[in-house]
C-alpha cells in the first residue's frame, strides 16, 4: 500500500487546517498523483482540487507534491516516491532535475505554496493574474493593419521559443520566495517571463512603455537569482534567464 496524506482545509467547518491520511494500492505507482487524488475523491468526495485537460497543457492542477510545485497530471507517483523528481524536458529551458534525494515513505499532497488556501488544495489566484494582467499580455501596435497578417522573419519568431509555452500554472512564482515576501509588488517569474515575450516580439510597438512599466525597485529587481522557478517549471521553461535579460535591458536603457 501506498500511504498518502493530503491537505485538508475547508472554511465553513474548519477551524484550521489538517493533514488527511490515507491508502492506495501499490499499482498506483505506475500512475500519475492525479489518479491517486481521483481514486481518493470516489472514496471521500469531499477533497477539493482543480483539474482539467490531464495532459498538462491547461495548468490548472498545480500543487506542492512531496515538497515541490508540479502539476498532478504529469507528476509520475514511482518518480515523486523514489525522490527522482525530474521537471519535463523542452528544446527551450533547462528543466534542471533534482535528483538523489532520499525516497519518500509517503505521498504528501498540498496546495501550492504561498497563495491563500480556499478549500483543500484550491488557492486564490486573483493576484497573480491581476499582475498578468499589468504587463498588458497582448500584442501592440498602432501601425495601420496590413491585409493579411504581421509578418515575422523566421530569426524573430524563434526569439519567442521558450517564453509562449507558458501555460500560466503558477507553479513557478508559487515556489518563489521572492514574490513570497513582496507578492504586492514584485511581478514573480511567470508573469516576467510573459512581459519577456512580448519586450522582444517584432510585432510590437510598445516595448518602451513596456519597459518603463517595469523600470522600479520592485517589478523585477527583488529577484534574488534563487532559480526555484526554473527548477519547477512543468514546460521545462526558464523564467530565470528571461528575467535577467529584462534586468539587463533596463540597465541599458532604463533610468
Amino acid at each position: 500500500m501506498i500511504h498518502v496524506e493530503v491537505y485538508r482545509y475547508n472554511p465553513a467547518v474548519d477551524t484550521e487546517p489538517r493533514m488527511e491520511m490515507y491508502e492506495v494500492e501499490d499499482s498506483f505507482r505506475q500512475r500519475m498523483v492525479l489518479d491517486v487524488l481521483e481514486h481518493l475523491k470516489e472514496r471521500d468526495p469531499g477533497i477539493a482540487y482543480r483539474r482539467s485537460c490531464r495532459e498538462g497543457v491547461c495548468g490548472s492542477d498545480g500543487m506542492n507534491i512531496n515538497g515541490q510545485n508540479a502539476l498532478a497530471c504529469v507528476a509520475p507517483v514511482s518518480e515523486v516516491l523514489a525522490g527522482i523528481w525530474v521537471a519535463q524536458k523542452s528544446n527551450y529551458g533547462s528543466g534542471s532535475p533534482l535528483v538523489g534525494k532520499k525516497a519518500a515513505e509517503r505521498l504528501v499532497i498540498r496546495p501550492l505554496t504561498g497563495m491563500p488556501v480556499i478549500r483543500d488544495l484550491v488557492v486564490d489566484q486573483t493576484l497573480f493574474f491581476d499582475q498578468y494582467r499589468h504587463i498588458k499580455p497582448w500584442l501592440i501596435n498602432d501601425d495601420p493593419p496590413p491585409t493579411a497578417e504581421r509578418l515575422q522573419s523566421p530569426e524573430e519568431r524563434a526569439r519567442l521559443d521558450g517564453l509562449y509555452e507558458c501555460i500560466l500554472c503558477g507553479c513557478c512564482t508559487s515556489g518563489c520566495p521572492s514574490w513570497w515576501w513582496n507578492p504586492d509588488k514584485y511581478l514573480g517569474p511567470a508573469v516576467l517571463l510573459q512581459a519577456q515575450r512580448f519586450l522582444i516580439d517584432s510585432r510590437d510597438t510598445a516595448t518602451a512603455d513596456r519597459l518603463t512599466a517595469l523600470d522600479d525597485q520592485f517589478s523585477v529587481f527583488r529577484c534574488r537569482d534563487i532559480q526555484n522557478c526554473t527548477t519547477v517549471c512543468p514546460k521545462g521553461l526558464n523564467p530565470m534567464k528571461a528575467i535577467s535579460d529584462i534586468r539587463r535591458r533596463l540597465l541599458q536603457e532604463g533610468t
